[in-house]
């Protein structure tokens, strides 16, 4: 049987160890629903105590446009070279050793200005648990590397190809870009990301099924009939 989003909720509270932070990785191509699945996972499992879980996306260490312009990378931007990768993989090693008595700031990423913003995400000493997500959390190549050993697990959103490039499109339409655009950014850079992502699948502890990934409001959507 698929798990459900009730499953993975326990399987997310059996991570963390006394005296040692864990760290679940969320996977997969872009619009497979990764934001929304961390998304979830944190705000069930932390409920109206005190936050025990965090959420540092990998988007926070997307490279500045300034820098991807001086690179000659910005007609590519969110490719495995276009982000501080060893600096991401830094920042989850740091997580993984911290003593709990000081809040780490991590980069968040602000999708209106397409842009990382330094020092957006705390995460408190309470947190026992930190849900991270991006596309390359399973590579294997480059500084990318570091990144699965800091891991508890990882995750793979297994959307459907025809559904994920839909949500894609009309995410970049929503943030600005035309519908032409956002169709040819989604099918040209995203589909070569999506790609590379997605023969990463195998190396994933678990793969989650559309049907477990609650959508927007907060709900899981019911099994198809």
């Amino acid at each position: 049987m698929p798990p459900t989003f009730q499953d993975l909720l326990a399987r997310a509270r059996r991570l963390p160890r006394p005296g040692r932070r864990a760290i679940l990785g969320i996977a997969g191509s872009p619009g497979a629903g990764k934001s929304t699945l961390a998304e979830s996972l944190v705000r069930e499992l932390n409920g109206p105590g005190e936050p025990w879980v965090a959420h540092v996306p990998m988007d926070g260490f997307h490279l500045a446009d300034a820098e991807l312009d001086r690179l000659g990378r910005r007609d590519r931007k969110g490719a495995p070279d276009t982000f501080d990768a060893a600096g991401y993989a830094a920042l989850l090693e740091r997580l993984r050793a911290e003593r709990y008595d000081d809040v780490v700031y991590a980069p968040g990423f602000e999708r209106v200005l397409e842009q990382p913003l330094a020092g957006a995400v705390p995460v408190p000493p309470s947190a026992r648990l930190v849900v991270t997500e991006g596309n390359y959390l399973l590579l294997e190549s480059g500084p990318w590397a570091r990144v699965r050993s800091c891991l508890d697990e990882v995750w793979f959103c297994g959307l459907e190809e025809p559904e994920r490039v839909r949500r894609l499109v009309a995410r970049h339409e929503r943030f600005g870009k035309s519908p032409e655009d956002a169709a040819a950014w989604a099918l040209g850079p995203d589909q070569r990301n999506a790609d590379l992502v997605a023969a990463t699948r195998h190396l994933a502890d678990l793969v989650v099924p559309a049907q477990a990934v609650p959508d927007a409001r907060g709900s899981a959507p019911s099994a198809p009939g």
